[in-house]
């Protein structure tokens, strides 16, 4: 067989086998979680005994991964770790996470950062700090909008139109209770504040204070937030650590080139 010149198309060439590969990925990413063989082959437009194939070799390097209980497909470790890195390597994220490392080391209390996706909020760092907490939150997992303490920050200073989509998908049944005028009030509030703090948002017994960090230029911002068990959570020391935070999100917005 005569190799084509990838001249004669305009096109360099390529290996089809890594493109085919990245379709099944995309239908993993586009499902929005764990997926069937069978819903993959659907999403990908390939018949389910070769898209068998691809997950096997690509579970052998860590990108996906099957729970042995449900039999369902999802990304790996490899995959999760690329993610994070990818998001941390930006300027923004370096800069930001350098700081919530600080705040981290003042307060005691674990720090993460998050930044915007596709879906909502996704934590792309997480400090650990000395007080122990019940449970934490994945690097890599996205948050809710509504009920964790990065997702109102998002909510009130990004533009609807990034969020709408997100918002619709939470609210769906529960418009009655979110009205247009409550949404409102709480971004202008979130806005006014400058800050969030959540009691038992996504994790029971947890409390949550999230702040914004700006960069010049970017319309996009980034949110850190300490979390602490709620014992700790007395009113003096919330005012303490939210000091600390605002402190430590207006100085990485200074670095960032933001003019407040």
């Amino acid at each position: 067989m005569t190799e084509t010149d990838p001249r004669e198309n305009g096109e360099r060439q390529g290996i089809q086998s890594v493109e085919t590969a990245m379709r099944v990925l995309l239908a993993l990413e586009n499902g929005g979680g764990a997926l069937s063989l069978s819903a993959i082959a659907q999403a990908s437009g390939m018949q389910p005994s070769k898209v068998h194939r691809y997950l096997v070799s690509l579970g052998r390097i860590g990108l996906t991964s099957q729970d042995p209980a449900s039999g369902l497909y999802d990304f790996g470790a490899a995959m999760r770790r690329m993610g994070a890195e990818s998001l941390r390597r930006t300027n923004e994220v370096a800069v930001a996470s350098g700081h919530a490392m600080q705040l981290r080391d003042r307060t005691g209390h674990s720090v993460n950062l998050a930044v915007w996706g596709d879906r909502g909020p996704i934590v792309v760092s997480w400090a650990y700090g000395t007080r122990p907490l019940p449970l934490t939150v994945r690097v890599g997992a996205t948050l809710p909008l509504l009920t964790s303490s990065v997702g109102q920050v998002f909510l009130a200073h990004l533009p609807q139109s990034l969020t709408d989509e997100v918002l619709g998908g939470e609210l769906h049944g529960r418009e009655t209770e979110w009205t247009g005028e409550r949404l409102a009030a709480l971004r202008a509030q979130i806005r006014e504040q400058g800050h969030v703090v959540t009691h038992s948002g996504v994790i029971p017994g947890i409390i949550s204070v999230a702040a914004p960090v700006f960069a010049a230029g970017d319309p996009l911002p980034l949110a850190v937030s300490v979390v602490l068990p709620e014992s700790l959570g007395t009113p003096d020391h919330l005012a303490e650590l939210t000091r600390e935070l605002r402190d430590t999100t207006a100085a990485a917005s200074h670095e960032l080139g933001h003019l407040s």
